[in-house]
């Protein structure tokens, strides 16, 4: 019942997570980045603690696929379940269950995966990973942006989609991006309508917060 793409900027060290789906709200559960560390994806019948743990053994070292395999004992229903991690070093690994609802499957490409459950067809995934390689010198949200609309536009879910999402991390602990559109009936192009907005308003704001190596942020730089 969803698509999505996971991926890391080999330019900026940015990860980001894009996802689409005929259910409410796919960006509550499903979104998983940290900076530095990688994301993780969990779809179909979702297991949270998939991308929580996920998260958890990427920051102890292990590589995704390690991860991957860390995991697949903690569930007792990964049948059931589709997950996908990418690590520090862009590497990347999808588990498929073989009870997700078809079509079902995933793609891998240099430092980004691709993956679905319930779509029209294969061809979605493929749209989604040709998009995402075009515009590789563009802004990481840019790219998961059009990628996300590629699949939308193959057919993606094969029930439509109601909600989509964005989050992109890059140095700090809170997001760059965190988009999310929980109900809408062309969430897609309400998410690119969004990202205007907040590029906008809401951009300038986070570059000027507080960050680690700077805990006063830009009013350090205005009370000078």
């Amino acid at each position: 019942m969803t698509f999505s793409i996971i991926a890391r900027c080999p330019r900026t060290g940015q990860f980001g997570v894009a996802a689409a789906t005929a259910m409410p709200a796919v960006g509550k559960l499903l979104s998983h980045a940290a900076a530095g560390i990688g994301a993780v994806a969990t779809q179909a019948q979702v297991n949270p603690y998939l991308g929580l743990d996920g998260l958890e053994l990427l920051r102890q070292g292990y590589s995704a696929p390690a991860a991957l395999s860390v995991l697949m004992t903690t569930d007792p229903c990964m049948e059931l379940r589709q997950c996908a991690l990418i690590d520090r070093h862009g590497d990347s690994v999808c588990w498929t269950g073989d009870k997700c609802i078809p079509w079902a499957g995933s793609l891998a490409g240099e430092q980004f995966s691709v993956q679905g459950n319930r779509l029209v067809g294969p061809q979605v995934l493929d749209a989604v990973a040709d998009t995402f390689r075009l515009g590789e010198t563009r802004p990481l949200v840019e790219r998961l942006i059009d990628a996300l609309a590629a699949g939308d536009e193959h057919g993606g879910d094969r029930h439509g989609e109601s909600s989509a999402v964005i989050y992109v991390v890059d140095h700090e602990q809170y997001p760059l991006w965190d988009i999310r559109v929980d109900h809408h009936l062309d969430p897609v192009a309400e998410l690119r309508r969004l990202h205007e907005v907040f590029a906008r308003d809401v951009l300038p704001e986070i570059l000027a917060m507080p960050t680690r190596a700077n805990p006063a942020g830009k009013a350090a730089e205005d009370s000078v």
